[in-house]
Formats: structure tokens, sequence, C-alpha cells
């Protein structure tokens, strides 16, 4: 039997952003409350750039999330911050990874979500490709980016000190900022920075993550 949520997605940071979300709520709420499929897209093939997939992503990128619970008909969310906005807002019932309407809590989540989305991702994602995908040697292009990314690292950093999560009272809680982030912070070698030595904070809040049960099985998807 189908469950409710169905996830394309694949072996990639965004990717990953969403199942372990997944996780985390299943572990919370149960599977009588949040279960789902998925299916793994295999990018080099491009299907993500075929009609049906086009129909879910005009953008043709994963992941897409697609609710079959959803009434009248079955809706589909891509970009993958805001497929966790729309898991945590229909399926986080008690605000365990999120923050009351309003709040200024709620203003912090979202900063530090577009913070990771707008900075930490695409130029992390522009380290990888320089460093692995592009046609040709260009060394400026491999500094740039993974100079940015380390300086996107050390504001990481501040924001650490003294926390354990990025968002929250005292110290903070694990929230869906941290899980937007997470991902891509976990392959910081692939984009140059050999070791976190330099960011303490941020090696003890990835390592934090990292050792959560419902991370894993997260990571372990597709």
């Amino acid at each position: 039997m189908a469950k409710p949520l169905l996830l394309y997605t694949s072996t990639t940071p965004n990717g990953y952003k969403v199942s372990t979300v997944l996780e985390e709520l299943k572990a919370a709420y149960g599977t009588d409350v949040i279960d789902y499929d998925f299916e793994k897209i295999v990018l080099s093939t491009n299907r993500q750039k075929e009609p049906w997939f086009i129909a879910l992503n005009p953008n043709g990128r994963i992941p897409v999330l697609v609710d079959r619970s959803h009434e009248p008909s079955p809706f589909a969310v891509f970009e993958s911050a805001a497929i966790l906005l729309y898991l945590v807002r229909k399926y986080d019932l008690e605000g365990r990874f999120t923050f009351p309407t309003g709040s200024d809590e709620e203003s912090e989540l979202l900063q530090w979500i577009f913070f990771a989305h707008g900075g930490i991702g695409p130029m992390q994602g522009q380290a990888h490709h320089f460093r692995y995908a592009a046609p040709e040697d260009i060394p400026y292009g491999k500094k740039r980016y993974t100079d940015e990314t380390a300086r996107l690292y050390g504001v990481l950093n501040i924001r650490l000190e003294g926390r354990d999560y990025l968002v929250g009272p005292g110290r903070g809680k694990l929230s869906i900022a941290d899980l937007n982030a997470f991902p891509w912070v976990r392959l910081h070698q692939r984009a140059g920075i050999e070791t976190l030595d330099g960011f303490p904070n941020v090696q003890a809040w990835l390592n934090r993550i990292a050792e959560r049960p419902a991370v894993k099985a997260g990571l372990a998807i597709p």
C-alpha cells in the first residue's frame, strides 16, 4: 500500500536534508502520523529532466516531495528548504523541530534556513563543481568557492559559540535550521576544507547531529 508521502531524491546534500527531517519526524511522532516512500533518481540518467518530472518541478532538480494524502489531489513541493517548511507545518504537531508562529525564534529559524539555502549550499556546490566536475582545471574557481565556504563556516562558528544548535533559547534545540545546513557541512572535505579544526563549534555541532539515530537513518536514503 502506498504511503502518504513520496520523496524523489538522490545521494546529495539537498536530498539528505529532506530524508533526515522525515526520519526525525517519524521517530518523534510515529508512522501513524507520518510515513513515506522514496524513489531514487539517478542524476546521470537525466530522469529529472523528463516531462513527468518537470511536471512536478519545472526546475528539474531533486528533491521533490509528493503529498499523496493532499485533498482533492496530490500536491508536489520542490526546493529542499520549502519541503522542510511544508513538513513541519503539517506534521510537527508539537513544534519539536520548529518554533511558535510569529515568535522571534521562528524569525531566527527562517534567517538561518535562508543563510544556508542561499549561502552554504550554492557556494559549497560550486566548490564541488570546480574540484570534481569542471572540464578544465580553474584554480581561481576552486579557491574562490572554497574560501567562501570557509567564510560561511566561520559565520556558523560564531553563531554556535556557547550553543548546541542554531536556534532556540539557551543552548538552542535541534530544528530544521540545523538539518538544512548539516548535510552540506558534513561534506566539507569535498569542498577543499580538509578539517574543521578552525571551526571547533561547527565540528562539535556536526558530531552532535551525526550521532542521532534518525539522522543516520535519513543518510541511508536512498
